[in-house]
């Protein structure tokens, strides 16, 4: 039987290797906490997307050859070829091509377009033979990018005879994907809406027709996700027409004033290897979600009162006010010229204060004896002389000599 002080004894002694035994195990969990994630054996790969309908691809591009009947022109990195008929069109191409290659320049923050070769058909038939062989032009286009070769295919006729294509616009849509592509590296790099969406917005093509889309489209709830054309556009018209103006906005979005700087950061980094979501998220702090968000804020507040002050009820009031406006003004400046002459008459009639009446003057002839006026008795005294015409001139009588 034990004594107590060998019980205490064995009490402190169990307690002791209990708090070893505690201490060993607490540090052996926080060792485990406290060693870091295994790095990922390989890096995930950078995301692709679809380039647009207008920049075909093909394993091997040729650029092909002039037909001999073409003039060229060569501005150094930029070459034309086109039909000797369509110079005078094709000369305010040539003119603005510095200007172009500049500002885009500008906006993507780097030096572009450093060859291009710009070959111009009169209709679309001829267009298509000046396509790369295996790489044919999409039938709809005006303008197609060939990006590997620097190539640009125009066409001087509308592919539907009553559309408005304006030739300049679709040359500078054009050389947009040329130089996107130089800037990254590859246009599959870029998600499909921002391609098309910068080439847009830096040609400024149907401006006024994509702001009206956006609109109806914005007061109707009818805006596509973007995530719906990262890869490609619908195919509807009135739904592919929404998606370009939705496109060309977000990039418009991009570019504005105070985040302008960040743009070519954007590009720097998709050209450096990052994907375009991580580059976006590094250049501007935002994801895919909170770009859409934000731009769908912007534009609720900037379209959504627009529509109704613009609708075609507002604009014929604001054209009949106008109208009444000018035609009160016309009023009021025709009554004061009416009293403007009816004073100047007044001052003119015989006998009005501060008006000057001119003498009168009688001529008397030979052998006739002078009137006497009855406003001027005084004249009865006058003498007369035969023979000798007299004037009266200021209640005076002068003879004639």
């Amino acid at each position: 039987m034990s004594t107590p002080s060998g019980t205490a004894s064995l009490k402190r002694w169990l307690v002791a290797w209990v708090v070893v035994f505690l201490s060993v195990l607490s540090g052996v969990r926080v060792a485990f906490a406290e060693e870091p994630d295994p790095a990922p054996t390989t890096e995930s790969p950078v995301p692709t997307y679809r380039s647009p309908a207008d920049q075909p691809r093909a394993a091997e591009l040729k650029l092909p050859a002039i037909p001999a009947s073409f003039n060229t022109r060569d501005s150094g990195w930029i070459h034309f070829a086109y039909p000797p008929s369509t110079r005078e069109r094709v000369e305010p191409l040539i003119r603005d091509a510095d200007k172009i290659r500049a500002e885009l320049a500008v906006r993507l923050g780097q030096q572009v377009l450093r060859k291009v070769h710009v070959r111009v058909a009169r209709t679309p038939g001829e267009m298509s033979t000046l396509a790369p062989e295996g790489a044919p032009y999409p039938k709809y286009a005006a303008g197609v990018a060939y990006s590997d070769i620097g190539l640009i295919l125009l066409t001087l006729t509308p592919v539907h005879p009553n559309a408005l294509d304006d030739v300049g616009e679709v040359f500078r849509h054009e050389l947009a994907h040329v130089a996107l592509a130089d800037a990254v590296g590859d246009s599959r790099r870029v998600p499909y809406w921002f391609n098309e969406g910068l080439a847009v917005h830096l040609s400024g093509e149907s401006s006024l027709l994509r702001l009206r889309t956006l609109w109806s489209a914005t007061l109707s709830g009818r805006l596509i996700p973007l995530e719906r054309l990262d890869a490609t556009f619908p195919a509807d018209a009135v739904a592919a027409d929404l998606a370009y103006a939705e496109s060309a906005d977000v990039v418009r979005f991009l570019l504005r004033q105070q985040e302008r700087e960040r743009f070519p950061r954007l590009i720097e980094r998709v050209h450096d290897g990052q994907s375009f979501a991580t580059a976006l998220r590094d250049a501007y702090g935002l994801d895919f979600v909170s770009l859409e968000y934000e731009w769908r804020e912007e534009i609720a507040r900037k379209y959504s009162f627009w529509p109704v002050l613009f609708s075609g009820t507002i604009v014929w009031l604001g054209v009949l006010g106008l109208f009444v406006l000018a035609w009160q003004k016309r009023r009021r400046k025709s009554q004061k010229t009416l009293e403007q002459w009816a004073k100047e008459e007044a001052r003119a009639e015989p006998g009005a204060p501060g008006v000057a009446v001119a003498p009168r003057v009688h001529i008397v002839l030979p052998g006739q004896q002078p009137a006497e006026p009855p406003e001027l008795p005084a004249m009865a005294n006058v003498p007369i002389e035969a023979e000798v015409p007299k004037v009266e001139h200021e209640g005076q009588w002068h003879t004639l000599h």
